[in-house]
């Protein structure tokens, strides 16, 4: 019975109290309701103390604090793909190149890389709702003094053709969303996400960086790709994911999931009989980090 209605609340009121006094919903159920509410604030001491120490707002958005994010981070990414062929890893890179080009659509966007429920309920992309480090600006302080970083979000072909790039960094994904807003039925990559890893990929040696929080389809494109990585949604510490990209931190992280190949498999789950998927539940490749 406990449920969250922010804003047609009072039709919600007139409709329960009208099935309750009409007998069609139980007092009783009203009582079991309210009572497992009040046995939770009981239990955290709620009526003793009903407010937040302000003391420890200080605390919020420290050093410390990003310091633990940035740690989930780069413990959270799973590596899915590193190599056009297992004795050619692309993984990590090198910090020290001649020119590098990061693309896509969430590679300077904290707001994409929060998702939903950051700041307001569904998110907003963009740089402006909350303090953090975008996987762009992770990037450009983390690789050498001399290397050099050309951000593009959606470049054309002749563009990275002419670029004469080391590598590059694809970064797309989906927008923020939360509850039903997020419904999909086709789940694939929006776009211009997948031109800019045709793009890219097909000219330049590749790592793609997806953000999103749930497996998406990628299986037209991860040929293409040299290196894939399921980045989920970041938050505020894109200097995770440069963490693990460039070696200061290896991949250790599994799907906690299975990863469909087309959406016409879901639902798929382990044990079923035609389990055939992308990438199974629990795979996630590892790297060590670079002495």
């Amino acid at each position: 019975m406990q449920v969250m209605v922010p804003f047609a609340y009072t039709e919600f009121i007139d409709d329960l109290t009208y099935q309750v006094k009409n007998n069609i919903i139980p007092m009783s159920r009203i009582d079991d309701a309210v009572y497992r509410i009040l046995r939770v604030k009981f239990t955290m001491g709620l009526f003793e103390n009903p407010f937040a120490d302000p003391s420890l707002a200080g605390e919020l958005g420290s050093h410390e604090h990003r310091e633990v994010a940035r740690e989930a981070v780069r413990k959270s990414l799973v590596l899915l793909k590193n190599g056009k062929s297992a004795s050619t890893p692309l993984l990590p890179l090198p910090k020290k190149a001649g020119k590098i080009l990061v693309a896509g659509s969430h590679a300077d966007n904290l707001g994409n890389q929060c998702g939903g429920w950051t700041i307001t309920w569904q998110g907003e992309p963009g740089n402006n709702n909350t303090a953090g480090t975008t996987i762009l600006s992770a990037i450009k302080s983390t690789v050498d003094p001399g290397t050099k970083v050309v951000y593009d979000e959606d470049p054309d072909s002749s563009a990275v053709d002419a670029g004469e790039y080391d590598y590059a960094v694809v970064v797309v994904g989906e927008p923020p969303y939360a509850e039903t807003a997020g419904d999909n039925l086709n789940l694939t990559i929006p776009e211009p996400g997948p031109a800019v890893i045709q793009t890219v990929c097909e000219s330049v040696k590749c790592v793609v960086v997806l953000i999103s929080g749930r497996p998406l389809v990628v299986e037209p494109y991860i040929g293409a790709m040299d290196a894939f990585v399921a980045a989920w949604l970041p938050g505020s510490e894109g200097q995770g994911v440069a963490d693990v990209l460039f070696g200061d931190y290896g991949f250790t992280g599994k799907l906690p999931r299975t990863w469909f190949r087309s959406v016409d498999q879901l639902p798929m789950n382990v044990g079923d009989e035609h389990y055939d998927p992308l990438f199974p539940f629990g795979f996630g490749l590892t790297t060590e980090a670079r002495k």
